[in-house]
């Protein structure tokens, strides 16, 4: 895949699956599994052009109502890799590009739904952060912490040799936190402000949770 170096690299109208809970970061990748048959068109269209990306971006549902709106602010990704299943399923992997926010959505035929995407926010999405700023011991011992509390089982080792960046985007793939909790970490503008939110989330549910303290020996 060659490398962004600008945000008109990428498409105005971008095609855009929205899914609760899932949040694509850049420098990330997601495995989809797509079934529906509005989004297996989707993917079929997306692979028969040259950059083969997508919009993931989580729906907002109005209370009482059975209209989803969308989220403001969602992420590129590039179908990166996929395979065709027997049954008419497409096993997805997206590599995160570059966020964007909705500046407006399209009517459309397509029985998928389109945007026009903003990325003038985001531009240094495109190029790594720096992370030396960040206390990556401090935030250690709060993974350490939430993991043991949720009595989730983790090979320690890989995590104390993941790039602090990774730890900190892939914690917003990966983590059980709500999808709520998800997007604030995705409008976070820079990895430094993400982190800080990163940690806050930790934090929290260490003090609502503090008789917890249970854990794997793995995490020792």
């Amino acid at each position: 895949m060659k490398p962004y170096k600008s945000i008109e690299e990428f498409p105005k109208k971008l095609p855009i699956f929205p899914l609760t809970g899932a949040v694509l970061f850049p420098q990330t990748q997601l495995p989809l599994n797509i079934f529906e048959p509005r989004y297996v068109q989707m993917i079929d269209e997306a692979l028969s052009t040259p950059n083969r990306i997508i919009g993931m971006i989580q729906p907002h549902q109005t209370k009482g109502t059975d209209i989803k709106t969308l989220k403001k602010v969602g992420c590129t990704g590039r179908i990166s890799s996929f395979s065709e299943t027997g049954d008419g399923r497409y096993l997805v992997t997206l590599s995160g590009l570059v966020r964007f926010q909705v500046a407006e959505e399209l009517p459309t035929t397509t029985p998928y739904r389109q945007i026009i995407a903003n990325y003038n926010e985001y531009q240094h999405d495109l190029f790594p952060e720096s992370a030396d700023q960040i206390d990556r011991g401090h935030l250690l011992s709060l993974i350490k912490k939430y993991l043991k509390q949720r009595n989730l089982l983790v090979d320690w080792d890989i995590i104390e040799q993941t790039p602090t960046d990774h730890l900190i985007n892939y914690s917003g793939v990966l983590v059980p936190f709500t999808p709520e909790e998800k997007q604030l970490l995705l409008e976070a503008n820079t990895l430094i402000g993400r982190c800080r939110a990163l940690e806050a989330l930790f934090q929290s549910y260490e003090h609502e949770h503090p008789e917890n303290t249970g854990g794997s020996n793995e995490l020792h």
